[in-house]
């Protein structure tokens, strides 16, 4: 059965021009700010820093184990090595916006203790 969430993309051009129309930016103006903060989150998360952002979410970077993976096709065993990884841990307000019901019943949960 389908979905009957609305499953479109946004790219880089649309996001720009959803911060020009609330704003009073111009386009290159938005497309700097919105280069700006991604390469600053960038270079936070690379070296090692964690970027909070309340109510939206947690940027971060996690150290992963090596581990032993399967390949798909033949099923042989492989070595995964060790590595760092970027996370995002959504914020509250962030995940309420996503899912209203989910944030309901926590609260209705909270209110219940």
């Amino acid at each position: 059965m389908p979905s009957t969430n609305c499953s479109q993309k946004m790219n880089r051009a649309e996001l720009i021009e959803k911060l020009v129309s609330k704003t009073d930016l111009s386009k290159a103006a938005a497309g700097r700010v919105l280069d700006t903060f991604i390469e600053t989150v960038q270079l936070a998360v690379k070296k090692g820093d964690t970027v909070t952002l309340v109510g939206f979410g947690t940027f971060k970077s996690v150290k992963r184990a090596a581990r032993t993976g399967k390949n798909p096709s033949t099923g042989a065993a492989l070595k995964i090595p060790a590595g760092t990884v970027p996370k995002f841990t959504p914020g509250s307000k962030f995940k309420a916006a996503v899912d209203p019901k989910a944030a309901a019943r926590k609260a209705a949960k909270a209110a219940g203790k």
